[in-house]
């Protein structure tokens, strides 16, 4: 019963046969059972049971000696050393090497922990005499030569889904203990039953559309995803114009492909939340059950801005439906843990940096990736300088992990051209890019690269045009841009996006600028390209300031979208008091898109030409076939140095940016306050939700001018980097450092 004590013998059986299960569907179904059985044979001795029962006497907490090394000693035993971290580190993390031998021989004879591990084996091995297996377990047959490089980095992805079966397994066979009930692990899903509600949803969905000049094409593109499904398992690519409904293909593809081949669950990932949102709301409407069913949510929305807490004040519901609401969220946030969910929408971020990652909660995911189709969206916003790690993760899933990776993006880099994915079979989904481009070209490109263009110029003329779209490379060109266009335009609504602005805020204009287009209402926006990639918007004119060649050519996709004008315009102009971002990547974009792109030379649209780019702009960052993007990386995952890889991961340059918590609104200021003094509070640790409900809140200012606001007063300190603004807040560009502070509208509103 809850509150009973969990006996030893009961936690590491039902570890261990939930840890088999979860290996099984990657062929390592002994092996991860195994190391699941032994992961707390530690607790065998009477010195950890007797401090347990004296920790119970004091009402409860951490009983503090040590009960990894006879585990340790075992998986050395009876498997390898390298599958000994999963039991060293299921609770504070997969240790490197160097420091799992140095414990290792602290428990072997002569060691300070000899004499506790032997008494805890004995113990335990009277209860279970199977922690002795007959034979040492073998390992997956395709991890063979661990001398080469390729080999080491086999083990190195065998042990982190190894480690992801067993602390996932020991996390629900404790919580099912405490809770009374079966671990809670979903029955697989039936893929062909969710294609078939897909498939009904969405021609209802596409019925009540207005009718497009390019639907045709549309359902050319689905038709074709659909076709390439049937075939085998491995790495696809999905190139598709901006505006070919991508999102609708993508789904079908991974629920077609699921279906055929047995996957378990569909997993997208993109690499803004704002594209997150937007294609999580469009496949819960496609897959999730009806409203009043007790079926379970099939869409699992995972990253740093939704809630999966139910709300407090549910005014208007009944008790029961205040208890399915809660239930409901309990349920979501236990899938949100290790992603145990048909479909699953998260970011590129928390996909890659849990499988680089060396800590248990990110980590316990990584097994529900074992028998899945990835989608990957946007693929072309993935950072060069991780592009080694990344694509060699990808292939290891994918040749030995039983993953399908989808690839999907208008502007498709050219991987192949990296020694990670020589000799990797390319599958197209789409048989003739060029002929689909071609077809869905609806944009005239005109250059605006003299000396002498300006961002006030280009507002002059960007101010002429009712609805008009104009991306910069900065936030304070934005800013800039945006009071240049309200000295010169007559009417409409001036807009502005930036990550200047808070998360909220920016979802609220998003909206805004929807709602007005499709009224056919004056509107006139600046952005920093965070509207580029996902963001459905259609203008019929766009004007970008020099940017890569992939960026031209997203910005463009914001134009004349769904072809209801002959064309629209795309204004690529070069501002001699522009900026643009500051790191070597970026700039090995520009000097590849220089060498490809501009007057006299390619548009951005030009397959071809992009090739080459991609082809450029790898060369230029690397120093060699083994070095540049990221490529040390690897040598530490050879290592198995885990706590290096998990540091040295970084997909967010966090050293440029700093975020910032904004109280835009009165009505926000309790619960924002309230996080805000959880986070403080030394001696009351709190969960990720916290944060999570300041995502809404919080904007970002470069850490130069967030250094000189904290010595200013404008900001306090919260946690880590994160700040509090005590400043003006702009009601439209948020934190514009360049507007006097008297003609601000203040952070409350």
């Amino acid at each position: 019963m809850s509150g009973s004590r969990h006996a030893l013998e009961d936690h590491l059986r039902g570890s261990a046969a939930l840890a088999r299960g979860f290996g099984q569907v990657f062929g390592a179904g002994e092996l991860a059972g195994y190391l699941a059985l032994i992961h707390d044979v530690g607790k065998g001795t009477c010195s950890w049971r007797d401090k347990l029962l004296h920790v119970e006497g004091q009402g409860g907490g951490r009983v503090g000696i040590p009960h990894k090394h006879a585990g340790t000693v075992l998986a050395d035993r009876y498997t390898q050393l390298a599958f000994g971290a999963v039991v060293f580190g299921h609770h504070g993390g997969l240790p490197g090497m160097e420091k799992l031998k140095s414990e290792l021989v602290k428990a072997l004879p002569g060691g300070e922990y000899a004499e506790s591990v032997g008494e805890a084996i004995r113990a335990v091995e009277e209860l279970i005499p199977q922690i002795h297996p007959e034979h040492r377990l073998v390992v997956p047959s395709w991890l063979t030569d661990l001398s080469k490089k390729e080999g080491r980095l086999g083990l190195d992805l065998l042990v982190r889904m190894l480690y992801s079966c067993v602390v996932d397994a020991d996390f629900l066979d404790t919580s099912a203990h405490f809770e009374a009930t079966a671990a809670r692990v979903r029955a697989p899903a039936d893929m062909a039953a969710l294609l078939e509600r897909y498939e009904m949803r969405r021609a209802k969905m596409l019925a009540g559309r207005q009718l497009s000049p390019v639907d045709g094409l549309r359902q050319s593109v689905y038709e074709q995803a659909c076709a390439a499904s049937s075939g085998p398992p491995g790495v696809y690519v999905l190139h598709v114009p901006t505006g070919g409904a991508k999102t609708l293909a993508a789904g079908g593809f991974a629920l077609r492909h699921a279906a055929a081949h047995g996957k378990q669950r569909v997993v997208l990932a993109v690499p803004y939340i704002s594209i997150t949102e937007q294609n999580a709301a469009v496949y819960r409407d496609l897959l999730d059950p009806d409203p009043g069913s007790d079926e379970q949510a099939v869409v699992l929305e995972h990253h740093s801005a939704v809630d999966l807490d139910a709300e407090e004040a549910s005014a208007g519901l009944t008790p029961k439906q205040r208890e399915e609401l809660k239930a409901r969220a309990h349920a979501a946030k236990l899938a949100a843990e290790n992603w145990d969910a048909p479909f699953v929408v998260t970011t590129t971020v928390r996909l890659f940096e849990s499988l680089f990652s060396h800590k248990p909660s990110p980590m316990r995911r990584l097994h529900n990736l074992a028998g899945s189709v990835v989608v990957l969206d946007e693929v072309q916003a993935l950072p060069d300088r991780l592009l080694v790690p990344i694509l060699s993760g990808l292939r290891g899933l994918a040749d030995h992990f039983g993953v399908t990776v989808l690839l999907a993006s208008a502007t498709q880099p050219s991987f192949w051209e990296l020694q990670k994915w020589e000799g990797l079979e390319r599958r197209a989904v789409i048989e003739d890019p060029s002929q689909l481009f071609d077809a869905l070209a609806r944009v005239s490109y005109e250059w605006r690269m003299e000396e002498d263009v300006t961002l006030e110029g280009i507002a002059a003329k960007a101010a002429a045009f009712p609805q008009v779209l104009t991306v910069v490379g900065t936030t304070k060109d934005a800013a800039r841009f945006h009071r240049h266009l309200g000295h010169h335009a007559a009417e409409g609504s001036l807009l502005h996006l930036s990550t200047r602005m808070t998360g909220g805020h920016r979802r609220e204009v998003i909206a805004a600028v929807k709602e007005l287009l499709a009224g056919g209402a004056a509107v006139q926006v600046v952005s920093t390209s965070l509207i580029e990639a996902g963001v459905d918007l259609d203008f019929p004119r766009v004007y970008r300031a020099w940017a890569p060649a992939e960026s031209l050519q997203q910005a463009a996709g914001r134009c004349n979208r769904d072809g209801r004008l002959p064309a629209g315009t795309v204004v690529i102009f070069r501002p001699a008091d522009g900026h643009t971002p500051r790191s070597s990547e970026y700039d090995a974009a520009l000097q590849a898109s220089e060498t490809y792109f501009g007057p006299g030379r390619a548009f951005p649209d030009d397959l071809g030409a992009l090739e080459g780019y991609y082809r450029l702009r790898y060369h230029l960052q690397q120093g060699g076939p083994d070095s540049g993007l990221g490529a040390e990386l690897e040598d530490l995952r050879r290592k198995l140095d885990f706590p290096a890889v998990d540091r040295a991961f970084q997909m967010i340059d966090d050293g440029l940016s700093t975020p910032v918590v904004v109280i835009r609104h009165e009505e926000d200021r309790e619960a924002i306050e309230k996080a805000v003094g959880q986070l403080r509070d030394p001696y009351r640790p709190c969960g990720p939700e916290v944060l999570r409900s300041l995502q809404q809140h919080t904007a970002s200012l470069p850490r130069y001018e967030a250094d000189a606001a904290l010595r200013s007063g404008l900001a306090e300190p919260v946690t880590g980097d994160l700040l509090l603004w005590c400043g003006a807040y702009h009601h439209q560009r948020g934190l514009d450092p360049d507007e006097p502070e008297d003609r601000q509208s203040y952070a409350v509103m």
